[in-house]
């Protein structure tokens, strides 16, 4: 089985590179630390399997490098590592095409078993993102207030606390309050990701 790496840390590839050394039906065929060569590369050396991270240097990120490889002719299939388990990183990651979602902290044999599953056509995920995924299944994300998706969409433009209080017309603190809660619905820690996860889930559109 060929595998090809793509993480942004020389370290983190150098390891892996040492963990499969052993392993003598996967075959480490090459590696990447950004989206563009990690697509590039793959479309050349033709991989089974790919071991992707997501958080990656360039104008790609995991997700996006997913998204692309599996859009290749013969697209070989995608296993993400990483060390990331938010609902927001599993789903896009799956809606992009993963096979597989494995956390960096996975025992070696675990990771060496879930390329061989992945390299099956099997699907993979470790125990914390399942449960993560079976508890958003029966007890989904609840919706954001009207008030929330306009301060959502003043996030997407850009705004401060300052401004979007002053453009609601509510004190900054208020302000304050309305993020806490739209982090919690949407388990997410920073702006960024809020906003990230409201277009995934089509609350709002960046035109």
């Amino acid at each position: 089985m060929k595998l090809f790496l793509v993480d942004d840390h020389p370290i983190v590839r150098s390891g892996l590179t040492a963990l499969f050394a052993d392993e003598e039906d996967i075959e480490i065929v090459g590696e990447a630390a950004n989206g563009a060569d990690a697509v590039r590369l793959i479309a050349l050396r033709r991989p089974d399997v790919v071991l992707m991270d997501l958080r990656l240097t360039g104008d790609m990120d995991g997700v996006g490098t997913t998204r692309r490889v599996r859009a290749l002719p013969g697209p070989p299939r995608v296993l993400v590592l990483t060390t990331y388990e938010s609902d927001t990183d599993i789903i896009r990651a799956i809606d992009a095409g993963a096979s597989g979602y494995l956390l960096k902290d996975s025992p070696p044999e675990r990771l060496f078993d879930a390329v061989r599953e992945v390299g099956r056509g099997e699907t993979v995920l470790s125990p914390p993102v399942a449960a993560r995924l079976m508890h958003r299944v029966r007890d989904p994300l609840p919706a954001l207030t009207p008030r929330e998706l306009e301060i959502v969409r003043l996030l997407a433009e850009g705004a401060g606390n300052k401004e979007i209080a002053k453009r609601l017309f509510v004190t900054e603190a208020t302000v304050k309050t309305h993020l806490r809660r739209i982090y919690t619905k949407l388990d997410v820690d920073t702006r960024t990701a809020a906003v990230r996860a409201a277009v995934d889930r089509s609350l709002i559109r960046l035109d």
